[in-house]
């Protein structure tokens, strides 16, 4: 865990829960699902928590009877950022809520439960009590990676003015982490901050 996530599961208010249920009778992620079970099969721990937890819907239209609100949502959400591929699209659902809403498995749960959301570009039902705190958190990334933008730029005029070989390179290596950075978060549409 980077000290990013480190800082962002620290700040994350459960309290702002309202426990209904909704994300663990319909969830997905962003690993197809033939990918989670080759990741199981290779030991990968993720893999095995998510999957020893969920377990898929037959079908999309299956998880849409269970929650359709949701999973348009998450489509919706996925198709505005350009990356939703319907053949590699699978819904899940928890083996352990309960009628209740309540975790039948709660003091054996994963981190992946315990810590959800897991990141501020996590696709919640409409309506969870995390939407307003992770649009915030969203515009957080934005600013940061505006920043960066703006580092990049600065750089590059710099980069004009200072032609010692000495500089070009430091400089060179200091605009790849600049650009690591903007890339991480390309598929939300960085690209456009």
């Amino acid at each position: 865990m980077d000290n990013y996530e480190k800082n962002y599961l620290s700040k994350r208010p459960q309290s702002l829960c309202s426990m209904c249920g909704r994300c663990c009778r319909v969830s997905t992620t962003s690993v197809p699902y033939a990918r989670l079970l080759e990741m199981c099969e290779a030991g990968e721990e993720t893999a095995m928590d998510f999957l020893g937890i969920f377990e898929p819907y037959s079908s999309t239209d299956a998880a849409r009877e269970v929650d359709a609100e949701l999973v348009d949502n998450v489509i919706n959400q996925l198709k505005a950022c350009n990356n939703y591929d319907e053949s590699n699209m699978t819904f899940y659902r928890c083996k352990y809520i309960r009628d209740d809403n309540l975790c039948g498995n709660y003091e054996n749960r994963p981190l992946l439960c315990h810590y959800f959301p897991g990141s501020a570009w996590a696709v919640v039902p409409p309506g969870c009590g995390f939407e307003g705190w992770l649009l915030w958190k969203r515009e957080e990334d934005k600013q940061k990676i505006r920043h960066s933008k703006e580092q990049l730029l600065e750089l590059q005029v710099l980069k004009c003015r200072n032609l010692t070989p000495e500089f070009q390179d430091k400089a060179a290596e200091v605009e790849k982490k600049i650009q690591k950075t903007i890339d991480m978060y390309k598929k939300y549409g960085s690209e456009f901050w």
